[in-house]
């Protein structure tokens, strides 16, 4: 094995620090010292414990030698072990061996090239997001559901038999709006969790269950790839942010399966800026439901956005190209037994997870209203939201968004059914709530993941951003005459 990987050179720095490394193991190993250093570099715990035990006082050495190794590559030493070692053993295959230009026209290769070819593949994928996101998530999950859910199980029953409990039983006013009226944790908190996000959020991850379950991720992550490259990411980087269409903080967790920490930051980003979750997704799909100008208006500002920052921040960043290989499994009727299990175990999260953040923000909204501070920051961001073209008390939107995004996007909600949103209004709030800071778990994660400079630095930049893209937009609407 040893003798193997040394007919494999690899690039100076990688050359440099296995030389090094290697120059201070001096125990009895099976594997070469090369191997040994190489196997250390790319962080094998196993062969890392080993070496800790047998070189004793000079592993701490060998240590500080791997992290300021490590310190010079831009991605992952494994990550560009691998790529060296594969680019090495094209070189040498293109040199004896002559690949048969002969197919297998099998339904599965004929149903691989229809999905990741370009002029197939679109109007597949275009086809999966109108039937499984427009109509089932954004008109039957946020509509018809949150509809009944909403008017004749809230308003028409737990509503009025909350507020009139509260009224006869409790006679301090400040806690009864902390449990009832406007914005108390039932009338408000739950009623938005419950009848507003859940049955959202339910019908997307149902859907996207049945996605996963087919193996057509895959293949999406194929379809997007040079798309995705001219961003700084690969195709991989699609399985976070597909997800990200559910939750932002679960994909922002996700995205550290990513090879690079250039990839990392980008998807990050991109992620608490452009990528709306499953809430906020399905109540701006069942708002603009029956104005389809307006949401296509809204879709084609969102991806000019995530292309056009996301093509900046990949100029920015410094770092390879990044690189994709993945191995397409077969494609295959979703089993109806993985589908509810996924559905099920997520929606679990949800209601571990999500369910108390409700209940938290309606308690701070109650906090900010008894100390005057939630009136204030609504009065403060008046100027702000008639700069934008909306209307003063879409500042609650915006509030209740810094809470959580899906929030703020259930405040929406409310202003559209009261009349208060014109189509112009509508799709600038949505936009501008879109591009809005991400939620609190949200930045906590960033905080966690990348570290608090570059959440820091996020946040700073989206924050002001957001409103800036909803001045411009609502600018251009209006010089185009809507």
């Amino acid at each position: 094995m040893g003798t193997s990987m040394s007919l494999t050179t690899y690039r100076d720095s990688i050359e440099q620090a296995v030389s090094a490394i290697s120059s201070l193991l001096h125990a009895d190993y099976r594997l070469s010292r090369r191997s040994m250093a190489l196997l250390l570099l790319q962080g094998d715990a196993e062969i890392e414990e080993m070496v800790k035990q047998r070189e004793g006082k000079r592993f701490e050495q060998i240590s500080e030698l791997l992290a300021a190794a490590r310190a010079n590559f831009d991605t992952a030493p494994s990550y560009a072990i691998s790529l060296d070692r594969q680019r090495q053993a094209e070189r040498l295959l293109s040199g004896v061996m002559r690949q048969a230009q002969t197919r297998s026209f099998t339904i599965s290769t004929r149903l691989d090239g229809i999905t990741t070819n370009l002029f197939t593949g679109l109007p597949i994928l275009l086809a999966v997001l109108y039937f499984g996101l427009y109509k089932f998530v954004g008109e039957f999950g946020a509509g018809t559901v949150v509809d009944f859910l909403e008017e004749h199980v809230f308003e028409a029953y737990i509503n009025p038999f909350v507020n009139a409990w509260v009224a006869a039983y409790i006679p301090w006013a400040p806690l009864q709006e902390l449990l009832a009226m406007e914005y108390g944790i039932v009338t408000l908190g739950l009623r938005y969790a419950i009848a507003i996000i859940l049955p959202i959020v339910g019908s997307f991850f149902l859907v996207f269950s049945v996605i996963e379950d087919t193996g057509y991720l895959p293949r999406l992550a194929l379809l997007v790839d040079r798309v995705f490259k001219a961003i700084g990411l690969n195709g991989r980087a699609v399985i976070p942010m597909t997800l990200g269409f559910g939750c932002d903080t679960m994909a922002t967790l996700v995205s550290r399966t990513l090879e690079t920490r250039r990839e990392r930051i980008i998807s990050t980003f991109l992620l608490a800026l452009a990528i709306p979750c499953s809430a906020q997704l399905g109540v701006i799909l069942a708002l603009m439901a029956g104005q389809p100008r307006a949401l296509l208006v809204w879709v084609l500002f969102m991806v000019a956005v995530f292309l056009f920052i996301g093509y900046l921040t990949a100029k920015v960043l410094p770092g390879e190209r990044p690189s994709f290989y993945m191995e397409l499994p077969p494609l295959r009727l979703p089993r109806l037994a993985n589908v509810l299990t996924k559905t099920y175990t997520r929606m679990q999260w949800y209601l571990l997870e999500v369910l108390p953040l409700f209940i938290f923000a309606s308690i701070l909204i109650w906090v900010g209203r008894l100390t005057g501070v939630f009136d204030a920051i609504i009065k403060m961001m008046g100027p702000l939201m008639n700069a934008l073209g909306l209307p003063e008390s879409a500042g609650e939107a915006f509030l209740f968004g810094f809470f959580r995004r899906d929030y703020g996007a259930a405040g929406l909600y409310d202003l559209d059914k009261a009349g208060l949103l014109s189509p112009r209004q509508l799709v600038v709030a949505s936009a501008t709530l879109t591009l809005f800071v991400p939620c609190i778990a949200q930045f906590v994660l960033m905080v966690k993941e990348r570290g608090a400079k570059t959440a820091v630095a996020i946040f700073g930049f989206i924050f002001p951003f957001a409103f800036v893209a909803g001045y411009v937009l609502n600018a251009l609407l209006k010089a185009f005459g809507w």
